[in-house]
């Protein structure tokens, strides 16, 4: 499944670009995510957890970060299993940061690969839904981290758990109003 963002941040680019070269305290504005390790060529392990309803998943694994300056833009190759489930989750990232009038756009360019009991959200569209929810907090605490006074202040700033059954009412109730409007267009 592809996932294409824009996210617009109220900060110029040279600051955002300079939080997402620290990868472990942007990790900290992913919801659910956690580092576990650094190794010095730039992999990380860590884990992602999820609770959508009944089902709770975390997966487990490594994630290589590739940095460009002079671009001011990055890869991440990740995969990951949750053990659990059966789950095994590979992503594909590419983002790039470009100043605006009002800040900075970061471009998000995804391709996420789902199989085993997981792979029922992205078939759904649901995942669709989840991951602009997801990238909502994201937003919020990267904004908070660049309004933070001092690096301590900043560090103290993180994204909260994955709320599972609101976070799966919320992206289902805009599927639902989204269908709805469609179907109100077609019969008016």
């Amino acid at each position: 499944m592809n996932i294409n963002e824009v996210i617009e941040v109220q900060r110029d680019a040279n600051s955002v670009w300079e939080l997402f070269q620290d990868v472990p305290e942007l990790a900290r504005c992913l919801p659910g995510a956690e580092i576990t390790g650094q190794d010095e060529d730039g992999t990380y392990a860590g884990n992602v957890s999820a609770k959508l309803g009944p089902m709770k998943m975390t997966f487990e694994g490594q994630a290589t970060v590739e940095l460009d300056p002079a671009a001011r833009s990055g890869t991440v190759s990740g995969k990951g299993v949750d053990r659990a489930g059966g789950s095994i989750g590979r992503v594909e990232l590419s983002y790039w940061i470009e100043p605006t009038d009002s800040g900075a756009r970061v471009t998000v360019d995804a391709n996420l690969l789902l199989s085993g009991a997981a792979a029922q959200f992205g078939r759904t569209g649901l995942l669709q839904e989840i991951s602009k929810q997801l990238i909502g907090e994201f937003v919020q605490c990267v904004e908070a981290k660049l309004a933070s006074e001092s690096p301590e202040e900043a560090s103290k700033v993180s994204a909260g758990e994955v709320r599972g059954f609101s976070l799966f009412v919320s992206s289902l109730s805009s599927s639902l109003v989204r269908f709805f409007k469609r179907l109100f267009q077609v019969f008016p």
